[in-house]
């Protein structure tokens, strides 16, 4: 064997002997066409039902919580939106789902494996609910049917809020997918400092103190969880930093903090209070969008689907 040989082969073989040194394989995929389908749900749609759902959801636990402390006015408001929320936010779904006939249909057998019939199984027991309690506080009427409606959907109101984040990472858009031990904490956290604006738009200023604090700490929380998420997502969560996304994700932190920050400064100021809520809603309505906005970008790039894949088959060196 020539000398060119023996070097060839031992550069083939390795140090010891075991493994061949193959240069890495650089990504490429068909064309560059995507690997997976990319969500074909309308943004307006979907990731507003998504953000009224949460809405709705978080403001039903507010609700009952103003309630045992005697604050019947902020009570009373927060059932009123609840009922507006899980209202819209159920038009939106049908919407998107084309024929409204599709939503009784999913009712028909209940799967718990999947997220879309507990969701849709949820929203029937929750709707009514919070209709109840809504229409009891407003008319004055059967007190204690309307506490059992506010008790039932404050029950509920949590995994209202939070189920949409297992519904989209049910799926294999990577940006939701690979997020989905961390994303139901982001959507809870979202939904408090949106039903906490609400708290804050609608209650008087002398009850706002249980939104305000609320809405410090949902504001703590989601930036805690959207970090986590990010960091659990590696590359992919580039698509959370860019383009759309990133563009409505920053300006949900800017405005989230803003509102909190202002709640609990200037909360006692009637105009401030207005003021920051709306900026904690909008801030939970980018939160969501951008979500969204994230997923649809990791679906259409196939490198987030392919090349995390192939690192996680990647073998380990040494």
């Amino acid at each position: 064997m020539t000398q060119t040989g023996r070097d060839s082969h031992r550069g083939r073989r390795g140090r010891r002997g075991e493994q061949l040194m193959v240069p890495r394989v650089e990504f490429e995929s068909y064309y560059g066409r995507p690997v997976i389908k990319a969500p074909s749900w309308a943004a307006r749609d979907i990731a507003g039902y998504f953000f009224l759902g949460g809405l709705a959801g978080a403001g039903s636990v507010l609700a009952a919580g103003a309630q045992l402390t005697g604050r019947t006015t902020t009570a009373t408001a927060m059932k009123v939106s609840s009922l507006a929320a899980v209202s819209l936010s159920a038009a939106a779904l049908v919407h998107d789902l084309g024929v409204p006939s599709r939503f009784p249909n999913m009712l028909r057998v209940l799967k718990p494996t999947s997220p879309m019939s507990v969701g849709s199984w949820l929203l029937a027991g929750y709707g009514p609910a919070a209709g109840a309690a809504a229409l009891s506080a407003v008319t004055g009427r059967l007190p204690r049917a309307g506490a059992a409606a506010t008790s039932a959907a404050a029950l509920l109101g949590p995994a209202v809020a939070s189920y949409t984040a297992v519904l989209a990472a049910d799926t294999a858009v990577p940006a939701w997918h690979g997020a989905h031990r961390e994303l139901p904490y982001v959507f809870a956290a979202s939904a408090t400092a949106a039903a906490a604006g609400m708290g804050l738009v609608l209650g008087p200023v002398t009850e706002s103190a249980p939104a305000r604090c609320a809405a410090l700490l949902a504001a703590a929380a989601e930036v805690t969880a959207t970090e986590a998420a990010e960091k659990r997502l590696g590359m992919v969560a580039e698509t959370y930093r860019q383009g759309r996304a990133g563009t409505l994700l920053r300006a949900a932190r800017l405005l989230t903090a803003a509102g909190a920050a202002g709640g609990l400064l200037l909360g006692r100021s009637r105009p401030a209070a207005v003021a920051s809520g709306l900026a904690l809603l909008a801030g939970s309505a980018c939160t969501r969008f951008g979500i969204f906005a994230a997923g649809v970008a990791s679906a259409e790039d196939p490198k987030y689907t392919v090349v995390p894949q192939r690192a996680d088959d990647q073998p380990d060196e040494g």
